[in-house]
């Protein structure tokens, strides 16, 4: 698979790497080696995205405000509902739900039953159902998804919610989500989690991603297969279905009011806003708040509502929410008008209290209200007694406690693994059976690198005199696009031309620039040396790495909203870089090679796959594949490396195979959670 050390420059980098490793950086602490002013190259990045997303969203707006009939609205809701359905990677089949009563509670004019189904095979959810004692059925029934509490179902607000339905004549479902109370993916030895609630569904979401689906994919399937349980039941009118959920339960009633057809009234709490107003405030959520593309198809949380329109919806909300109230009137005002155009404005309404962000007792009975209204024919102001919830163990499901732990069943680990394992047959099939321009083509758009655009200028602001040589501080840049700082090692005295070698290295730019460093012993070997922060390393990086998801996930997941996951946007840097380097009159174009440092490491690839004039790679402690990061799920730093959809095309090996005849050179690889992957050559 590799060809080794066959290229001289990169049998004298790994000398010079493994040489560099035993001298500190201390020593010259003060020179200054930073190349754009420090406070504003942090915030670059995410401003630059930013940007990107509000040039799709003008471009939405226009797009709705042209929007002035059935007719025009239907064509429309047709293409972002196959949009949406495609994003999620599709939904699989429907299998057997397998359900059992594990427990019975008696209540005063309520039942609770415990139960227990499988979403897909062995991949258990645990589950409360509330049955009203009084009245004859079938009864309408309610699904409560869980927002982001710990004990999950057990939720007080939620089990309030649940009641208080019950309590009015509706069955109420309420069940765990992934990560939260009985439903944890992850756990130790002694079957504790490990991790929980929003961490464990962003980690889902690193692996899901690369196999073309998302956190989400698996949440809303979920949902979709309580409600099959739901009408399974010979109590629950199958034709009066609603659904109410606060915070991440009301992230996941607007996802789930949009996909699955049977939700005749939608209630969702504590979440609506809009993108924008989202991205400008808070920011981009856990893993399943962020589709992949989502930004780039249009698809904004106005469409949540108008790819059911006109069923019946109520957005709660809440005042002094950190999910931005204005953004929720804008997402309201646009969706009111479409119900308008439908003729059915009366079934798209709003409930707004001056409160914090939850399911407070205001929300929960406007909820109970919307429901009683069109699902039971009454319209009424009821009102929310003073309520008694069960203590959580009154309420498990499972054994333990932990459903994984005691049925030993398939979790969403497996399940990433089980799909990325069924891709890597067709993948490989992919490379052999068309030639490889055909390939690296599929490896362009999934990446999401474009052509090379404008011709990338340099900026020179400054040079460090050193022994022997200079180090000159550049600004790459080029028209709309993040600026890339860079250091340039040139040898002094001397004519002609000499070797370019360009340097990607995930710790930044300036940890192999100090005297005694690898760039020091290249550029005393004779070569020109361009060592860069490609966007959000080194100088861009908003902070320091650290944690499962490195230095955040907010870049990334705007990234990936725009369709141009950050592992395509650093390629585009890098190759401007490398256009930088090949254009200078003392390096010889014929001659260049590029070197990837840890998270630089996949940019190296890919940069030298895309471009012939790479003589030569190296890699230098990074991952090998993203199979292993699929198979690893505590992987540290691996969504900022994320490419949606990747594997059912290309995984890195491929691309050391596209370089291949040119010399390709991988050194002290690492698993997904830093440490190593095998011995030192």
């Amino acid at each position: 698979m590799l060809s080794l050390l066959k290229h001289p420059a990169v049998r004298f980098l790994f000398v010079a790497t493994v040489l560099s490793a035993a001298v500190g950086t201390d020593s010259h602490a003060e020179e200054d080696l930073r190349v754009l002013p420090q406070k504003e190259a942090r915030g670059m990045l995410k401003e630059y995205l930013l940007k990107e997303c509000r040039k799709h969203f003008d471009a939405r707006r226009k797009t709705v405000a042209a929007i002035t009939t059935p007719d025009a609205f239907r064509a429309r809701q047709q293409q972002i509902r196959a949009a949406w359905i495609e994003a999620l990677g599709g939904l699989p089949e429907r299998t057997p739900l397998n359900a059992r009563v594990t427990g019975t509670l008696d209540r005063d004019d309520y039942r609770i039953e415990k139960v227990l189904y499988e979403s897909r095979p062995r991949h258990h959810v645990t589950a409360n159902l509330y049955l009203p004692k009084e009245g004859k059925p079938p009864f309408p029934a309610v699904l409560v998804p869980c927002g982001h509490s710990r004990n999950g179902k057990a939720c007080a607000a939620y089990q309030s919610m649940s009641i208080l339905l019950a309590k009015h004549g509706f069955v109420a479902l309420c069940y765990d989500p992934i990560g939260q109370g009985e439903r944890c993916q992850m756990l130790d030895e002694k079957g504790k989690p490990i991790v929980h609630g929003t961490t464990e569904h962003t980690l889902t979401d690193v692996g899901a991603m690369l196999v073309g689906w998302d956190c989400a994919t698996y949440r809303i399937w979920d949902g979709i297969r309580s409600i099959d349980y739901l009408i399974s039941r010979p109590e629950v009118d199958p034709k009066r279905i609603g659904c109410t959920g606060n915070s991440g339960g009301g992230t996941m009633t607007s996802y789930l009011m949009a996909t699955d057809d049977r939700i005749v009234a939608a209630a969702p709490s504590c979440y609506l806003t809009s993108l924008q107003r989202l991205f400008e405030t808070i920011g981009p959520q856990d893993g399943e708040q962020n589709i992949p593309g989502q930004v780039a198809l249009g698809i904004d949380h106005a469409d949540y509502l108008a790819m059911r329109a006109p069923k019946l919806t109520l957005i709660l909300a809440a005042t002094k929410d950190f999910f931005d109230i204005s953004g929720t009137w804008d997402t309201y005002r646009e969706a009111k008008r479409f119900f308008c155009i439908l003729g059915h404005g009366e079934r798209a309404d709003i409930f707004e209290f001056p409160d914090k962000h939850g399911f407070s007792r205001p929300r929960r009975e406007a909820a109970l209200r919307w429901m009683r209204r069109w699902l039971q024919g009454i319209d009424d102001a009821a009102t929310e007694p003073e309520l008694t919830v069960s203590k959580d163990a009154e309420l498990q499901v499972s054994q333990t406690g932990q459903a994984v732990h005691d049925l030993k069943g398939v979790t969403v680990w497996d399940l990433n693994r089980q799909q990325a394992g069924a891709l890597a047959p067709r993948r490989q099939a992919f490379w052999k059976t068309n030639p490889k321009e055909k390939c690296l083509e599929e490896v362009r758009r999934l990446a999401g690198i474009g052509p090379a655009g404008s011709t990338a200028t340099t900026r020179s602001v400054g040079q460090i005199d050193r022994e022997g040589y200079r180090v000159e501080k550049l600004v790459i840049e080029r028209k709309d696009e993040v600026p890339v700082p860079g250091l340039l090692f040139t040898p002094k005295g001397g004519g002609g031309k000499r070797p370019g070698i360009l340097y990607v290295d995930g710790r930044g730019k300036a940890h192999e620039a100090r005297p005694g460093g690898a760039a020091e012993k290249l550029v005393q070997d004779g070569k020109v040396v361009l060592t860069v922060d490609v966007r959000g390393f080194g100088e861009t990086c908003a902070k320091p790495p650290k944690g499962y998801f490195g230095s955040g996930y907010r870049n990334p997941f705007l990234a990936t909203h725009l369709n141009r996951p950050l592992p395509g946007q650093r390629v585009e840097d890098a190759l401007a870089a490398l256009e930088v380097l090949s254009r200078r009159p003392d390096v010889d174009a014929r001659r260049l090679s590029i070197v990837g440092v840890e998270r630089g490491g996949p940019i190296a690839l890919h940069a030298a796959a895309l471009d012939e004039r790479i003589g030569a790679v190296s890699v230098e402690g990074a991952i090998e594949s993203w199979m292993d990061v699929v198979a690893a799920p505590l992987g540290k730093d691996q969504l900022t490396q994320v490419v949606p959809g990747a594997l059912a095309r290309y995984d890195l090996p491929d691309l050391v195979k596209a370089v291949s005849p040119r010399s390709v050179h991988i050194r002290n690889r690492v698993n997904p959670d830093g440490s190593p992957k095998e011995k030192a050559e």
